[in-house]
């Protein structure tokens, strides 16, 4: 296990030191005013084979009673038995210029005590807004991509069964209106918050627009005017503008997954000095005169046959010492090259996980440590 972990952590490595390419701008940014909105609703799930709620789910009785009046038929609440209905909760996105008469997919997930929605079919739901308006109605079966056999340790389970979907399965009845048609500016921003980004995109825009037509109008948002050629033609300047190519500055991260031994990072990751003992290893990385080798490879990508030159000069520094191992590195270097050096001499992922904490807790550590 460890040495599969290890292979993919140096694999990422690799990828990580890589130079960062441009993306289109419309991978990294929004539109102002384009967006999604969610809906909600309260529906039933029937004709589940005596997989739905019991009688203790009160809110799915006064349901199940509520929707038979609305069809006429008027029966005691206490006579109702919902082993076969289920109440659920309906989510769904509601995109961008959708228009009316158009299909969303919905998600169904339970809200009593239903052992499973297989099987099921969501009787017509009013999805709401925030502002308490119906958007859209959803109905039809239900799809839970999964199953389950009774039969104690004969039987088995796939999936979650208390959670489904439907394919398109609410019917957009009202319109967020969404135009451009009549503004003489339009405001982009990025997904990731950053001045130099930013700045990056003001440059492109005025770059293929040949004007000073875009502004800066913090770390996060650009505000483009609309050139006079594109009056009217709003949405042909938006086409224009969202395939830009522009290299996105990214902040220096670490990442680590504690459950799997996986790191990853960014090619602007760099140490400073220190010096660093962990159980059987010692790492030091200081001002002093390195070997031409160790002094060659700072700020370069990595070869095979740099990391056989590395991992010379590290056995040679740990010659004849059975306790520790010993990597002198000089500061500024990549954290990529350390982590390679460290590999080198057989540093497994979770300690490795444990160096890179210890060196953030020292200030040696040149970048955001994030831990998911």
């Amino acid at each position: 296990m460890k040495k599969i972990l290890l292979i993919i952590t140096l694999f990422l490595l690799d990828v990580a030191v890589l130079t960062a390419q441009g993306a289109r701008l419309k991978d990294m940014a929004q539109v102002d005013g384009v967006r999604d909105n969610q809906l909600l609703g309260y529906g039933l799930v029937v004709g589940l084979h005596g997989t739905g709620d019991g009688n203790k789910s009160t809110f799915t009785t006064q349901g199940l009673t509520n929707m038979l009046k609305n069809i006429g038929m008027n029966i005691n609440s206490n006579d109702i038995k919902v082993k076969n209905v289920a109440g659920v909760l309906v989510t769904g996105s509601l995109p961008p210029f959708v228009k009316n008469g158009q299909e969303i997919d919905v998600t169904v997930s339970s809200l009593g005590d239903a052992a499973s929605l297989q099987g099921g079919t969501l009787i017509a739901t009013p999805l709401r807004g925030l502002d308490g308006k119906i958007y859209a109605m959803a109905q039809g079966p239900v799809s839970i991509g999964g199953f389950v056999v009774p039969g104690g340790r004969r039987g088995g389970q796939k999936n979650h069964l208390t959670v489904a979907r439907i394919p398109n399965g609410a019917t957009v009845e009202r319109e967020v209106p969404v135009s451009f048609a009549g503004r003489n500016y339009v405001t982009i921003s990025l997904d990731r918050p950053d001045f130099t980004t930013v700045i990056r995109v003001v440059k492109a825009i005025n770059n293929d627009l040949g004007g000073d037509f875009a502004k800066a109008q913090d770390g996060a948002s650009v505000r483009v005017e609309v050139p006079e050629s594109y009056k009217n033609r709003q949405v042909a300047l938006l086409a224009k503008l969202e395939d830009l190519d522009v290299r996105p500055d990214n902040h220096a991260m670490v990442v680590i997954d504690e459950r799997t031994g996986t790191v990853v990072m960014g090619e602007n990751v760099r140490i400073s000095r220190l010096a660093l003992a962990h159980g059987s290893l010692s790492v030091q990385v200081s001002a002093a005169k390195t070997p031409p080798i160790a002094s060659a490879m700072v700020g370069k990508l990595l070869t095979n046959k740099m990391v056989k030159k590395m991992t010379a000069q590290i056995a040679s520094a740990t010659a004849g010492k059975t306790s520790k191992k010993l990597a002198e590195i000089d500061p500024g270097v990549t954290l990529g090259q350390l982590v390679r050096a460290l590999n080198s001499v057989g540093v497994a992922p979770r300690d490795l996980i444990a160096v890179l904490q210890a060196i953030k807790a020292a200030g040696a550590l040149q970048a955001e440590l994030k831990i998911i």
